[in-house]
C-alpha cells in the first residue's frame, strides 16, 4: 500500500507566525525518508498553508511523487501546466471551511472537470477526484476519465469505534465498484495510526493520504517517527 504523507500543516504552523520556519521542503525530505511514497499538497485558492513559491520548490525537490490537491478553476489548470505534478487529486472548496469538507460532486460539475481530464491527457499527468463512496460519484468519476478516485474517510473518522460500522462497510463497497470500474483506489481524510487500520485493511484501497495527524504526532515524537509508526499501523492492518 503507497503512503502519501499532506505536508500542508507545517506551512500552517510556518504561516501562523510569519516566520521562513518549518520548512515544507525540508519536512518533505524527512517524510521521504522515513519511506512515505509520496509528498500531497494542498495548493488552495486562498493560499492559507502552501503558498505558490513552496509548491515551485517542492516540485524541484521532491524525489518520490508529487500529488498536487486543487479546486477544477482556470487558475489551477495554468499552474498545473507550469508545475506538471505526478498526480492531481481535484477537490472541492469552500472559504470558509477550516479543511475540505466532503467530497466532490463529479456528476453535477463534469463540465468543470472535462478540461483537467484533457490537460491531464495532454501531459501525461494521474487524475483522482477526491470524492465520497457513493456509487453515483464513483461512476461519473470514471466516465470523466478519472484514472483514480481518492474516498473520503472523513465520516468514518468522525464516528467511535462501535458505530463506525456502516460507514466502513460503505467505504468496502465503494472501493469494490472502484476496483471494477478499473479505477485505482486511494482513501483520507481523518485518518491517524489509530483508526487507519480497518481502511487500510479493504483489499481494494491501493493508497492512503495521510497528513494532519502526522504533523500533530511529529511535535511530540518528531516526523521521521510519526511517518514510521504510521506505516507500521498500515502493514498490521494489511497482514
Amino acid at each position: 500500500m503507497r503512503l502519501h504523507i499532506n505536508i500542508d500543516h507545517v506551512c500552517t504552523l510556518r504561516n501562523a507566525r510569519g516566520t521562513r520556519y518549518p520548512d515544507p521542503v525540508f519536512a518533505a525530505s524527512i517524510c521521504e525518508l522515513a519511506g512515505a511514497d509520496g509528498i500531497t499538497l494542498h495548493l488552495r485558492e486562498d493560499r492559507r498553508h502552501i503558498k505558490d513559491a513552496d509548491a515551485k520548490a517542492l516540485r524541484a525537490s521532491i524525489g518520490t511523487l508529487m500529488n498536487l490537491e486543487c479546486a477544477a478553476t482556470d487558475e489551477m489548470r495554468g499552474i498545473v501546466r507550469e508545475l506538471r505534478p505526478d498526480v492531481i487529486t481535484l477537490v472541492p472548496e469552500r472559504r470558509e471551511e477550516r479543511t475540505t469538507e466532503g467530497g466532490l460532486d463529479v456528476v453535477s460539475t463534469r463540465d468543470k472537470l472535462g478540461p483537467f481530464a484533457d490537460l491531464c491527457r495532454e501531459l501525461s499527468i494521474k487524475l483522482s477526484l477526491f470524492i465520497a463512496a457513493d456509487p453515483a460519484q464513483i461512476r461519473a468519476a470514471a466516465e470523466v476519465g478519472a484514472q483514480q478516485v481518492e474516498l473520503h474517510t472523513g465520516e468514518y473518522c468522525e464516528l467511535s469505534e462501535a458505530t463506525r460500522g456502516a460507514e466502513l462497510e460503505r467505504l468496502r463497497t465503494g472501493a469494490r465498484l472502484a476496483a471494477e470500474l478499473s479505477l485505482d483506489v486511494a482513501a483520507g481524510h481523518g485518518l491517524n495510526r489509530h483508526n487507519v487500520g480497518p481502511v487500510a485493511a479493504i483489499a481494494e484501497i491501493e493508497e492512503l493520504n495521510i497528513g494532519h495527524a502526522v504533523i500533530a504526532d511529529a511535535v511530540f515524537m518528531g516526523l521521521e517517527r510519526s511517518v514510521r509508526e504510521l506505516r507500521a499501523a498500515i502493514q498490521r492492518a494489511r497482514k
